[in-house]
């Protein structure tokens, strides 16, 4: 398990741009956090670092966003809305949590399994959890199942 500790909503940025650089088509990214917690501004910097230049925004009430443009496609999903997995199928929205074409970034989760923030993502996801400690800074974890 990997820590990064971010003190501005800049750095959470770069860190996000950083893990773009290896990404690859398959990847499903699951950002855990609360509201605030700085997921999507994590998902700007991944986006920029894939090669997007346009805006990028909180998938909220759109459930899905799509960028194309960059090195591979991104679809950046919030689950935040959705309270099981059968609303999840229903909007569709399964088919980019296993063998997204392009990467899959998925917010809050745990909507995925039944609402248990304990519950256990698949092993191929890599999985990061946002924590507010201050006014700017976050406690970032992360793990990795490809070293």
């Amino acid at each position: 398990m990997g820590t990064f500790i971010s003190n501005s909503p800049e750095s959470t940025l770069a860190f996000g741009e950083s893990w773009a650089a290896r990404a690859k088509p398959g990847w499903v990214i699951a950002l855990r956090g609360d509201l605030g917690a700085g997921k999507t501004q994590w998902v700007k910097g991944f986006a920029r670092g894939l090669g997007f230049a346009g805006r990028v925004a909180s998938p909220t009430f759109a459930l899905i966003q799509s960028y194309a443009g960059g090195r591979h496609p991104l679809f950046h999903l919030d689950l935040y809305r959705l309270a099981s997995e059968t609303e999840i199928v229903a909007a569709g929205l399964d088919e980019f949590l296993f063998n997204p074409p392009g990467i899959a970034v998925v917010e809050w989760p745990e909507r995925w399994l039944g609402g248990s923030a304990q519950g256990e993502l698949p092993a191929s996801w890599r999985r990061f959890c946002f924590k507010q400690t201050g006014e700017r800074d976050r406690l970032i974890t992360y793990e990795d199942p490809e070293p």
